[in-house]
């Protein structure tokens, strides 16, 4: 067949891109056009996203792909979640976005669970409570008395915001919808007994559509205005961690693979047919949240390069000629364990450190073990905890699943350490899959391809993503040892 072109939007929490995939009907490969940074902007108190600089980044990276590539097939766009924006009667924004991060929405949860209790929002959404979900934001500008709360006619996820502008159709994608805290999860729509008793107007919701829905085509003033010829507009996974992992290149289907995510936050997760909600589920920490193809993901967050991020950051400043990512896994290779262990979830490791190397040995001097001291020595018990953390995790998943794991396959920039992949295979005792390090856009794609009747299943999907990627094994090694030090590691959990 002739190469088709689809046009793809990835927005991150701080940088975005435009990309065109060519795909010639049994793999693909990407294009990336326009690269822009997204820079929240603090004013008066509030952390705002810019939405109409972002609007203009996607408008220049639309303007570049439509003069490249004359038979664009559909667009479609994905961003972080939780986020939206209002529209007043007159379709207009009233405000520019609140970013997750303000402290207003932050400081709500006391306050909504006063009306309706954390277990209950559980058991209706299936989510974990964070209190940077849109929940709060919309209950913190009920009670400023906003003014976008009080002219409110369409609230809109950030994903769905952009796609109005493009197409003046106001629709709600389920997967993003699902971090508002204010979706059921087994009817896929809005729940009326969480927005009547926190006050929220029902008919400021839109319609909730499935990914791979059509939005619209672009309006004639966006086409006229960039002088391009009008395209459909794509609701995708627009969500951008389901849709990471709907683009992961399933290696084999037999297995009951287990998907990790690892990059500056690091995400096991694992497919299910429906959510799970139970007193075990939440005890352990995972949660449920919307995924591609009707698929439930039960995950749970762990942090995850940061560790080494942050560390790399001191160490830059003491070590002369500098020290390459390379370097301190060769370090950390080399250094002979002390068996010594972090919780890498613990508050300390969350947070920005002036200091990681030193947080990490304070860590181990309260808790009564041996205090590393090289960079090397610092560096293993941050790759040994990690490791250990995720088999934790993986032990719990097993667990409240009541499923045996087969396998697992990690994607994201940490498949680039080499060392990393080895010792979660050998710690986990799994074989493991590692890369591509992107997949946001590859979910992305392939619910394009579903909508343009191109493949008839993600599964479907995955082999053509798994005939795009580059994709390395590691085999277990050495599982004894994990299995030893497992025990000293669950001590200091």
């Amino acid at each position: 067949m002739a190469v088709q072109n689809y046009l793809i939007f990835d927005f991150g929490a701080s940088n975005g891109r435009g990309l065109v995939a060519n795909y010639d009907g049994s793999k693909f490969g990407f294009d990336v056009l326009h690269r822009f940074d997204n820079v929240p902007v603090y004013l008066a108190g509030t952390i705002y996203w810019d939405f109409l600089r972002l609007f203009s980044d996607l408008k220049a990276g639309l303007a570049m792909a439509a003069k490249k590539y004359r038979d664009i097939k559909s667009m479609g766009i994905d961003t972080w979640g939780v986020d939206f924006g209002i529209l007043d009667k007159n379709g207009a924004l009233i405000a520019n976005p609140v970013n997750y991060r303000d402290k207003h929405r932050n400081s709500m949860p006391a306050k909504v669970y006063k009306i309706i209790s954390a277990r209950e929002l559980q058991n209706i959404t299936g989510c974990a409570l964070a209190s940077y979900y849109s929940l709060f934001n919309l209950y913190s500008l009920k009670i400023q008395d906003a003014t976008e709360f009080n002219n409110a006619h369409k609230l809109l996820m950030m994903p769905d915001l952009f796609n109005y502008f493009l197409t003046g159709v106001a629709v709600n994608e389920y997967t993003d919808a699902h971090t508002s805290l204010m979706v059921n999860p087994f009817t896929a729509r809005w729940e009326p007994q969480i927005l009547d008793r926190l006050g929220f107007p029902k008919d400021i919701f839109c319609e909730i559509v499935q990914p791979s829905s059509k939005v619209g085509d672009l309006q004639k003033s966006v086409c006229g205005e960039l002088d391009i010829s009008p395209i459909s507009v794509i609701a995708p996974v627009t969500h951008d961690t389901p849709s990471a992992i709907a683009g992961i290149p399933v290696a084999d289907k037999s297995k009951n693979t287990v998907f990790m995510s690892i990059g500056t936050w690091g995400v096991n997760v694992v497919e299910l047919n429906a959510p799970l909600i139970s007193d075990e589920v939440f005890k352990t920490g995972f949660a449920n949240e919307a995924g591609a193809a009707g698929k439930t993901l039960l995950f749970k967050n762990f942090v995850g390069m940061w560790l080494f991020q942050q560390s790399r950051e001191k160490w830059l400043k003491e070590v002369e000629g500098g020290l390459s990512w390379d370097d301190i896994m060769n370090l950390a290779k080399n250094t002979s364990t002390i068996k010594s262990f972090i919780d890498v979830d613990a508050t300390e490791f969350v947070l920005a450190q002036t200091d990681m190397p030193a947080t990490v040995r304070e860590f181990c001097k309260k808790t009564g073990q041996k205090i590393p001291g090289s960079i090397g020595a610092v560096a293993r018990v941050i790759y040994e905890s990690m490791a250990l953390k995720v088999k934790h995790n993986l032990m719990d998943l097993e667990k409240i699943t009541g499923k045996k794991i087969g396998a697992m396959h990690m994607v994201g920039g940490g498949t680039k350490d080499v060392l990393l992949c080895q010792w979660m295979a050998d710690a986990t005792g799994l074989l493991v899959y590692a890369g591509p390090t992107e997949t946001t856009s590859v979910g992305n794609l392939l619910m394009q391809l579903l909508a343009a009747g191109e493949i008839k299943s993600l599964d479907e999907g995955r082999q053509i993503a798994l005939k795009s990627a580059s994709i390395k094994n590691y085999a277990p090694t050495n599982t004894g040892y994990w299995n030893r030090i497992y025990e000293d590691f669950v001590k200091v959990l």
